[in-house]
């Protein structure tokens, strides 16, 4: 597995790309066949596990990715937009539809979206993409024709600007899903470092977004914050999480800058359009018109672009 190192996307983001495994060139809910005017242009498949600002704008951050790698959008690919709708079934359907249409390559946006791609794509050695996915070998998807982008998040830095803003607190609250993996791992993070910081982790576990309004009572009253995780299910009901907060006088600290604009005070977090930019110049690199429609100035500022951000030890 290839380790690859940090990049640094402003003050207070940051995007991890991980090259796991090597994606080689292939023969071969809520829907958008964009390309579908592109003829025999090889068809992207992009499954989105559901709809909110941070998988929206990791989307629209590889879609930019795309273009600045050099490929046209109906010559030299065509995309086939997939939401799951935050369904593991319709996931699994998406995939499957994928791979049964040939896509030239997959893209699975959060970890069960990219897991029902790497199942679907297996038997064709259809090449997969994934991106925002906190640990992609707990997910078993570090091995194969697949690579992607991790959305791991940067913990100590965001318990440091937590006891910069707040050097009284002590505790700090979790609210997550307790069937997201993604979750269960950021959340072992925050434990296994918080006491060097000088707090104390309260979590409160929830199954579906429902809970959430009745968690919250619950949970606000034992801490001084709150920190955002990118859980899909909490991040979806983060009006409810700022409203409920706010009338508890206690502050939100977002895991990622979207969250920000959206009420949040501050995060050490994630740029999911830079991400989703950097998972589309990787996506680039193993489509089946990537040869014919790289060159010249373009083909210089991919090497470039790859020379510095990958380790190639």
């Amino acid at each position: 597995m290839k380790n690859l190192k940090k990049l640094l996307c402003g003050a207070l983001s940051l995007t991890m790309i991980l090259a796991l495994a090597a994606c080689g060139s292939s023969s071969g809910g809520d829907h958008d066949d964009t390309g579908a005017s592109g003829g025999d242009a090889p068809i992207i498949g992009i499954s989105q596990y559901g709809q909110h600002g941070s998988l929206d704008n990791c989307r629209e951050g590889f879609l930019q990715g795309l273009k600045e790698a050099g490929l046209e959008e109906g010559k030299d690919y065509q995309i086939d937009y997939q939401n799951a709708s935050f369904d593991d079934n319709m996931a699994i359907q998406i995939a499957q539809a994928f791979s049964a249409e040939d896509a030239a390559l997959m893209v699975g946006i959060a970890t069960p979206s990219a897991t029902a791609c790497y199942a679907a794509a297996e038997d064709k050695d259809i090449p997969v993409v994934f991106t925002a996915i906190t640990d992609p070998v707990g997910a078993k998807l570090d091995s194969g024709n697949i690579t992607g982008t991790s959305d791991v998040l940067p913990v100590e830095g965001q318990l440091e600007l937590i006891r910069a803003l707040q050097p009284e607190a002590k505790t700090i609250g979790i609210l997550y899903t307790i069937g997201e993996t993604n979750s269960q791992v950021q959340l072992k993070q925050y434990q296994e470092a918080a006491a060097e910081y000088g707090f104390k982790i309260v979590e409160k576990g929830v199954s579906t977004g429902a809970d959430i309004a009745l968690a919250l009572p619950v949970l606000l009253p034992q801490v001084d914050c709150l920190s955002m995780l990118t859980d899909n299910t909490v991040v979806q009901y983060l009006d409810v999480v700022l409203d409920e907060s706010a009338e508890a006088g206690k502050p939100v600290f977002g895991s990622e800058g979207e969250q920000v604009t959206l009420g949040c005070v501050a995060a050490v977090g994630l740029d999911y359009v830079q991400l989703g930019y950097d998972t589309g110049l990787l996506a680039a690199r193993v489509l089946d018109s990537f040869e014919q429609a790289w060159g010249g100035e373009a083909r210089r500022r991919l090497t470039a672009f790859a020379a510095e951000n990958f380790d190639r030890a």
